[in-house]
């Protein structure tokens, strides 16, 4: 199979009380992404390493694929934070680790 991931990032899921989720999320599940510098967003699938189930509160390592990568070409660096929605709600953070899609990356920034 195909390795289509865009990049390895750390994931913090927010508690209910925090704004979150009040069910676990599943691997696979794809919530919104939407990064500082960005105002659209994109829908990203996030495959967690490890783990195949994420209650909220907790922080996983996850692979993500972009659904629109285009939006993000040459723009993105590890260490770059982001968030992650359903709907308008923000349900947690991420901030990237690794970039494994090689057309995204802004060389001058890593």
């Amino acid at each position: 199979m195909k390795d289509d991931f865009d990049f390895i990032a750390y994931l913090k899921y927010q508690t209910y009380d925090e704004g979150g989720r009040m069910t676990p999320v599943q691997s696979g599940y794809r919530p919104q992404v939407r990064f500082d510098f960005e105002k659209s967003t994109s829908s990203g699938r996030q495959v967690f390493i490890n783990k195949e189930c994420v209650f909220p509160g907790e922080e996983v390592e996850a692979e993500i694929t972009l659904m629109s990568p285009h939006l993000f070409k040459n723009k993105l660096y590890e260490g770059v934070k982001f968030e992650f929605l359903e709907g308008a709600k923000i349900i947690g953070v991420g901030e990237i680790l690794k970039i494994k899609n090689e057309t995204l990356k802004n060389n001058i920034l890593s």
